[in-house]
């Protein structure tokens, strides 16, 4: 039913990595965006990275800047976050994104509502 799968996530302490993918069962799309956003129960979902136009535009979240990784396999169809240097505001449930169009409109925080095809998120917990 969902058409990305996210995997990966889990607890970490603070200053340790993690690395996930996500996979899209979409193919064809040159021109494709992946994104993943963060959220926690009633706070907003914000997109903290995201890769378009084959990696030529990347946008992290000012918080993630230089911590955050995001890379694409496009032959595999599949996106990787890297959080490296993990904080306690790392905190939340992350969701891989996908549209079919990207553009400029992608590479900012507040852009969930233009998605429509979401993974059904992963957890991930940084703690002490």
């Amino acid at each position: 039913a969902f058409q990305l799968w996210e995997s990966g996530g889990g607890s970490v302490q603070i200053g340790g990595s993690l690395t996930f993918p996500c996979v899209s069962i979409e193919s064809g799309y040159t021109s494709h965006v992946m994104a993943w956003f963060r959220q926690l129960p009633w706070e907003l979902r914000e997109d903290v990275a995201t890769i378009y136009a084959g990696g030529y535009y990347l946008y992290y979240v000012d918080s993630v800047k230089g911590r955050f990784t995001i890379s694409e396999n496009r032959a595999k169809h599949t996106v990787f976050l890297q959080m490296d240097n993990l904080k306690t505001e790392g905190t939340g449930v992350y969701y891989c994104a996908f549209h079919r169009y990207g553009g400029r409109w992608c590479l900012s925080r507040e852009t969930a509502g233009r998605y429509f095809h979401w993974g059904k998120g992963t957890q991930v917990t940084v703690s002490a």
